[in-house]
C-alpha cells in the first residue's frame, strides 16, 4: 500500500528518531518564519512556527501514518494552535467575514474524515498538502477575524466558534461510535502501537471531543458571556 506524506509511519522503537528534513518543507518554514519576523508581532510568531514545525517536522507527522488519532492531533494543532497564533502574529484577510472562513474550516474539517479523500491523501502529496491548505488557511483568516478586533465582535463571532465546537463533537462522536473501522490504512500502524485499528479509531474520537470540543466550547461560552454583559452595561 501507498504512504502518504511523512510515510512510512513510526513505531515505537523508532519514534524519537523520526523526525522530517524535507528540504522544501524546512525551506518554507524558514521563509515564513521571516515574513513573520518583518511583518508579524507579538508572541504568536514564534508560537506558530513551533506549532507547524510540531505539525510537519517533529516526529508527529510520522506518527499520523501510523495512528490516526495522531492524525487528530495533527488537526488540532493546525486548527487549534497554528491558525490562531498566525492570526494574532499576521492577520489573514482580517475584514473577510468570519462566516467565510468557519465555513470552509468546517467543510475541510468534513472532508477530511471522508473515507474516499482520506484515501486520496494516502496516494498523493500534492492531494496531501491541497488538503493540509484547506484547513490551515480558513483557520487563519477565520480566527483573523474573530480574535485581531479589527472589526467588531459580537454574537455571530461566538455562534461560529460554538458551530465549529459542535462540529468538532459530532465528528468525536462518530469515529467513537462507529461500528467499524473506517480507515483501514492504519491497521498496520495500530497494531504496531499495541492496538487495533477500531480502538485507534475511538481514541481519535475522545480526542475531537476533549481537547478539541470542550476548550471550542468553553472559548463561545467566554464569548457569549462577554457580549451578555456588554449588552447590559450599553
Amino acid at each position: 500500500m501507498n504512504q502518504p506524506y511523512c510515510g512510512p509511519g513510526a513505531a515505537p522503537e523508532t519514534f524519537w528518531t523520526d523526525w522530517n528534513f524535507d528540504p522544501p518543507l524546512l525551506l518554507a518554514l524558514v521563509g515564513l518564519s521571516l515574513v513573520l519576523w518583518r511583518r508579524g508581532s507579538g508572541h504568536g510568531r514564534a508560537i506558530a512556527v513551533m506549532a507547524l514545525g510540531a505539525a510537519f517536522v517533529s516526529p508527529l507527522c510520522a506518527l499520523t501514518v501510523a495512528l490516526f488519532s495522531a492524525r487528530a492531533v495533527h488537526h488540532l494543532v493546525l486548527a487549534g494552535v497554528a491558525a490562531p497564533a498566525l492570526a494574532l502574529a499576521w492577520p489573514l484577510a482580517a475584514r473577510l467575514p468570519p462566516q467565510v472562513g468557519a465555513a470552509a474550516m468546517a467543510l475541510a474539517m468534513a472532508a477530511w474524515h471522508l473515507p474516499g479523500i482520506y484515501d486520496a491523501i494516502w496516494r498523493s502529496d500534492a492531494v496531501y498538502w491541497a488538503m493540509q491548505a484547506a484547513l490551515l488557511v480558513p483557520a487563519w483568516a477565520f480566527w483573523s477575524a474573530v480574535l485581531t478586533g479589527r472589526r467588531p465582535a459580537g454574537l455571530v463571532d461566538s455562534l461560529l466558534v460554538m458551530g465549529l465546537a459542535g462540529l468538532m463533537g459530532l465528528l468525536g462522536a462518530v469515529l467513537t461510535f462507529a461500528p467499524g473501522i473506517l480507515y483501514l490504512q492504519h491497521v498496520d500502524g495500530a497494531a504496531r502501537w499495541g492496538m487495533t485499528a477500531l480502538d485507534d479509531q475511538r481514541l481519535a474520537g475522545l480526542i475531537l471531543w476533549v481537547p478539541g470540543f470542550l476548550p471550542m466550547a468553553g472559548l463561545a461560552f467566554a464569548m457569549l458571556r462577554r457580549d451578555w454583559l456588554r449588552g447590559f452595561a450599553a
